[in-house]
């Protein structure tokens, strides 16, 4: 069973970096897309970026198009988002969650999420 442990939040200043870990320690994921979302207080989760099972296959929201990537190591079971110049905007909790149909970027459609882990970036 797909079970997601985030990890890697903490506080930057603005044009720092961050690299953010998800664990599947139920170690099912494999042939899953994850996808990372974030969320402010009294807002939804806003899409971020997602990978397919194989890692062939990525897509970004314009807003971190060119500063985030992510990738994965099915081997370690991790998914990884790697995120640079961050700005204050960028503060935010930070999910993980997996589905089964690919490149989907609509938070309804993921079954598992992970807690969270919170990125706070200073001016």
């Amino acid at each position: 069973q797909v079970q997601l442990v985030e990890s890697g939040g903490g506080l930057v200043q603005a044009g720092g970096s961050l690299r953010l870990s998800c664990v599947d320690v139920g170690r099912a994921f494999s042939y899953l897309a994850v996808g990372w979302f974030r969320q402010t207080p009294g807002k939804e989760r806003d899409f971020v970026a997602t990978i397919n099972w194989d890692g062939a296959s990525t897509y970004y929201a314009d807003h971190v198009k060119g500063r985030f990537t992510i990738s994965r190591d099915n081997a370690k079971n991790t998914v990884y988002l790697q995120m640079n110049d961050l700005s204050p905007e960028d503060t935010a909790v930070y999910f993980c969650a997996t589905q089964r149909e690919g490149i989907l970027t609509d938070a309804s459609t993921y079954d598992h999420w992970g807690q969270g882990t919170q990125v706070t970036v200073s001016s």
